[in-house]
């Protein structure tokens, strides 16, 4: 795809533009045949794993976000990189067309079954989709409803032994008026959809409210459903077994927070390397950062498995810090994150706010930038928390820096064309330019709790000479955020008051570029991004 051209190539982002270097703000591969946690220290919310051959292939939530359902390889499942999207638009697609924060993709499910590789995801307001493709990279397949209803979350399906096909789900109380139960449901030989009402499997409301997420797994003859409870900050991993995939089932808590930082910890997958040693990745939540992923050892014992380390043999675990690396030997990796823009399609760590049109950025590989045009505001415009064409991507450590260098060329004869680097969560800052005039300035923006619709406050800090300005925002611990700015690439001079990042809806913060107008046009300004270095 040599351009961004219509909706379908907005999302087409080509697996040779997602070369990088490694993270220069965290890489978990200490280099000495161990790994540190988080091993992807950035938001891929309730991660699901599933192995194919020698390979390991990761989703998680993606929300409103767009592209959504990323999808990440390993070898080792210590060092990760973004390989594709599984849903380049999200459905339905009007709905999607504009920022629905919070909704969308939920928990989805991976599994390799019969040389295909299958998702089930759930939205909450619509009811468990099956997607499914040869290649995990990609394509995949359109979205098939499974199950239809509101407050159907965490489907995870099972292929059994004598050909039966399983599928096991929450319950969101929001949408659904119930909540802290798993239901079991038969499905088609295709996966493709249920057959029955479903039952009732478990019920967790008197020692683990709040049960959701499982993933259904077959072993020694034992069904078993992993499953989180009791909060996402504050929970513990549960795990249940039965001899009959109805139940009844036997519950035991395999891993807390024992005396360990990792909060949580919540939903996650277990794996098996191919020899034979077992592993489960599970997600803990940082606020701002989002819900970062870390990767435990995990035994078998009597048929019950403990994860983390178990330090006084009670056979419930807990997080581990750093470990032996399950695989020794391989190339150290990360999610892509800077992007200095030279080939035909963006990097693969990119997301919209919403399902995007074509006219909202193209790439421009003859020039090495990306160009972004500006987009109309939307009629129900409050501030950037209701944006659509705001493109980000998430927090990948705990202190980092990002710089970018932006030309902006708006219309002439157009006020209030407005482009720049924002932190967006539930509140926001951002620094842009914004033509007034003949003057392009500089200004400085702030709004607390956006996502009530505040107004957003602004300081105008200079008019600019020329149309070039470098944005830069550094990001130190406590995910507080100083932005500064530049005229000549070289000097940097501090820019409004420092800035505490906030999470989203059920996701981290998130960094980003946009460009905007308040009026329609037939021919928008634009600006072009050369480069957007993270480090």
């Amino acid at each position: 795809m040599k351009n961004i051209l219509f909706p379908a190539a907005v999302l087409l982002f080509s697996l040779a533009s997602s070369a990088q270097s490694v993270s220069k703000s965290w890489v978990p591969d200490l280099g000495n045949g161990s790994y540190k946690n988080p091993v992807i220290n950035a938001d891929y919310s309730d991660p699901d794993v599933c192995r194919a051959g020698n390979d390991f292939y990761l989703v998680s939530s993606s929300f409103n976000a767009a592209p959504g359902l990323p999808i990440l390889h390993s070898k080792d499942l210590v060092n990760w990189t973004i390989i594709g999207h599984a849903l380049k638009r999200q459905p339905p697609f009007e709905h999607f067309s504009k920022p629905r924060h919070g909704n969308g993709v939920w928990a989805p499910s991976i599994r390799y079954h019969g040389g295909e590789f299958y998702i089930y995801y759930p939205d909450p307001d619509f009811g468990i989709y099956m997607i499914k493709a040869k290649n995990a990279a990609g394509p995949w397949s359109d979205p098939v409803m499974v199950k239809e209803g509101k407050g159907l979350i965490d489907p995870c399906p099972l292929w059994d032994d004598d050909g039966s096909v399983y599928l096991v789900h929450a319950w969101a109380g929001s949408r659904a008026g119930i909540k802290s139960i798993l239901t079991l449901n038969r499905m088609n030989k295709e996966g493709s959809a249920v057959t029955d009402e479903g039952v009732l499997v478990f019920d967790g409301h008197n020692a683990h409210p709040t049960l959701e997420g499982p993933k259904l797994y077959k072993r020694n003859g034992y069904y078993y459903i992993f499953a989180p409870a009791g909060g996402v900050s504050t929970g513990w991993q549960l795990v249940l077994r039965s001899k009959n995939i109805y139940g009844p089932y036997e519950e035991k808590i395999v891993m807390d927070q024992g005396k360990s930082p990792v909060n949580g910890p919540h939903q996650g997958a277990w794996v098996e390397m191919p020899d034979n040693s077992q592993w489960f990745l599970h997600f803990q939540d940082k606020g701002a950062y989002g819900r970062v992923v870390h990767l435990q050892p995990m035994q078998w014992v009597n048929n019950w498995p403990v994860i983390g380390t178990d330090k006084d043999g009670d056979g419930k675990g807990e997080p581990v810090l750093t470990y032996k690396k399950p695989l020794a030997g391989e190339k150290k990796s990360t999610p892509q994150e800077s992007d200095e823009f030279e080939g035909n399609a963006l990097g693969l760590q990119w997301q919209w706010q919403a399902n995007p049109k074509a006219t909202w950025s193209m790439t421009y590989p003859a020039r090495g930038f990306l160009r972004l045009f500006s987009a109309q505001l939307p009629d129900s415009f409050r501030n950037s928390w209701d944006v659509p064409n705001i493109l980000m991507q998430k927090f990948p450590a705990d202190s980092f820096t990002i710089t970018t260098k932006c030309s902006f060329s708006p219309n002439p004869s157009l006020e209030g064309e407005r482009t720049g680097l924002i932190i967006l969560g539930a509140s926001y800052a951002s620094l842009s330019l914004v033509k007034n005039g003949t003057n392009l300035q500089l200004v400085y923006a702030s709004c607390k709790n956006a996502d009530k619709g505040n107004k957003e406050e602004q300081q105008v800090l200079t008019n600019i000479q020329g149309n070039t300005c470098w944005f830069r925002v550094r990001v130190s611990p406590g995910a507080i955020c100083h932005f500064a700015y530049s005229t000549d690439g070289n000097t940097f001079i501090n820019a409004g008051t420092p800035f505490t990042a906030e999470p989203g809806r059920w996701v981290g913060a998130k960094a980003g570029i946009f460009c905007t107008r308040a009026e329609k046009i037939n021919d928008s300004g634009f600006a072009d991004y050369d480069w957007f270095r993270i480090e």
